[in-house]
């Protein structure tokens, strides 16, 4: 695990620095600066957006008397989503607008509800339950 983060936080960078360089050859410093800041304002304001709509859904569900875990697993992707967006680079910007779009957040959706459901299998004999 701790390998894993070592990647993720010295890979991650090294690359969006790498692209902010090269596109900045391309269409300037200014310019590769006001595209970063650009991204963020959207990818924000699309956080918003589609968090409202995950809350409205999750105030539906409990109205209805049913359990929004699909909504709040949404909501946590969204949260990821927005923080990720705000990160400068480009890598950063294509998952968190991955994340927030319905249909490519649905599928990882899946994938991360497998995980939970194989991590809860493996450990069930450590789960205690009051």
């Amino acid at each position: 695990m701790f390998f894993k983060l070592f990647l993720a936080f010295t890979l991650i960078p090294f690359v969006e620095i790498y692209l902010l360089i090269k596109i900045g050859t391309y269409v300037g410093a200014f310019n590769t600066v006001l595209i970063v800041i650009l991204t963020g304002v959207l990818g924000a304001s699309l956080a918003k957006y589609e968090g409202i709509k995950t809350m409205i859904r999750v105030r539906d569900s409990l109205n209805r008397g049913e359990l929004p875990a699909e909504e709040m697993l949404d909501a946590m992707l969204i949260f990821v989503a927005g923080i990720v967006l705000l990160t400068p680079g480009f890598v950063t910007d294509l998952a968190g607008v991955g994340l927030l779009a319905p249909k490519t957040r649905y599928w990882f959706k899946r994938w991360l509800r497998k995980k939970f459901d194989e991590w809860i299998s493996k450990n069930k004999a450590d789960i205690v339950i009051f």
